[in-house]
């Protein structure tokens, strides 16, 4: 039974109205506080709507809001960012450090500015990216919305671009999993005889899952033309809107991060319900409040067991890497939920510390 939902509409979009008319009077420091409010309001009404199956029509006005206030927000922090910016280069801002840059004291802080120094740079990042290729916000926005997904902050940045890499740098956001990580997999866990590799990229996972005797069923959002070790070829499609089938396939893979990994990890679970399933994760997925979806996978839906790398990775470069070789940065583990005897993920969830050259092949050691 769908529970009853309430969402009020039109308060929110008199909200983003009034945002929009500060912006465009010229308050953007208010505008920016007012569209914030919304974004928040309109996130969590979407999040309670779609969490409860409320029907289509709410979820969708609750994420055309939420795109219309981030759209306000994201213009307003490029406004300030740039403003800060010239503010900079005449020596009336503050850059931080000591000596005070800004000699007669009269200088702001980015605190006063009313962005942290991490708004500031992501903000510049987006003005970067309107003046590379105007209209790209909103178009990131429009479309996140127009596929009926949620336009949130954290995909926008994976949109136009993160610290460590362009969006054009990153292409389709594939980082093959190293062997490594693969045979300290197969060595501590057994999987049922087929297994879903819903991100399966060129084949780095499915490889080692078919080379250890496993059938491996293939798909990817991207047309790698990857095909399992019968010939059959990957599938080309979004797993966040896939339907599970009559099979009950194990899932392993390492999904994509970003914004879209939080819905990747609950769907999975929510949606296809295999008996197991192994994602490669980064260790910090172990926390986080503030994301329904993160607080399904690990609180509704308690991993069994989580295979923390003593010894950090050999670094996954992204695809068409050709620059230096380095250590990766990122602490990263198997999770792994399994399914008890009556068919739910209960846990209780065992940490296991395990280093991957142990589980080297004898002739790589």
């Amino acid at each position: 039974m769908n529970a009853v939902v309430h969402f009020d509409e039109s308060g929110l979009a008199q909200a983003i109205e009034r945002a929009r008319v500060l912006f465009d009077d010229g308050d953007v420091a208010s505008a920016r506080m007012l569209a914030s409010g919304a974004y928040d309001q309109a996130k969590a009404a979407g999040s309670y709507a779609a969490r409860f199956h409320a029907g289509e029509h709410l979820i969708f006005k609750a994420r055309k809001l939420q795109g219309d206030a981030l759209l306000i927000e994201a213009r307003a922090k490029i406004t300030i960012a740039t403003e800060w910016t010239a503010a900079q280069e005449r020596g009336e801002a503050s850059k931080g450090g000591r000596p005070k840059t800004v000699p007669d004291g009269n200088g702001f802080t980015a605190a006063e500015a009313g962005l942290t120094r991490k708004e500031i740079h992501d903000a510049r990042k987006l003005a970067d990216a309107e003046r590379r290729d105007p209209g790209i916000v909103e178009r990131v926005i429009a479309g996140r919305v127009a596929e009926g997904l949620e336009p949130s902050r954290a995909n926008l940045r994976v949109a136009i671009g993160t610290d460590t890499a362009s969006a054009d740098e990153r292409g389709n956001n594939l980082y093959e999993t190293c062997p490594e990580a693969m045979h300290a997999l197969l060595a501590l866990e057994t999987f049922g005889p087929r297994i879903k590799e819903p991100a399966c990229g060129r084949g780095a996972i499915s490889r080692m899952l078919e080379a250890a005797g496993y059938d491996v069923v293939l798909s990817d959002l991207i047309d790698y033309g990857t095909a399992d070790r019968h010939g059959v070829l990957q599938e080309v499609r979004d797993f966040l809107t896939s339907e599970a089938g009559d099979d009950c396939d194990d899932i392993a893979t390492n999904p994509p991060y970003g914004g879209v990994l939080n819905a990747f990890v609950a769907h999975a679970l929510r949606v296809h319900r295999p008996p197991k399933m192994a994602l490669l994760l980064n260790l910090n997925f172990l926390c986080g409040f503030d994301d329904p979806d993160r607080n399904y996978a690990m609180d509704d839906c308690k991993p069994a067991r989580i295979h923390v790398f003593t010894r950090r990775l050999p670094m996954m470069h992204r695809d068409g890497w050709d620059g230096n070789e380095a250590s990766s940065r990122m602490n990263l583990a198997w999770f792994v939920w399994e399914q008890n005897l009556v068919g739910d993920y209960a846990g209780p969830t065992v940490i296991n510390r395990v280093d991957w050259k142990d589980y080297l092949p004898s002739e790589t050691v």
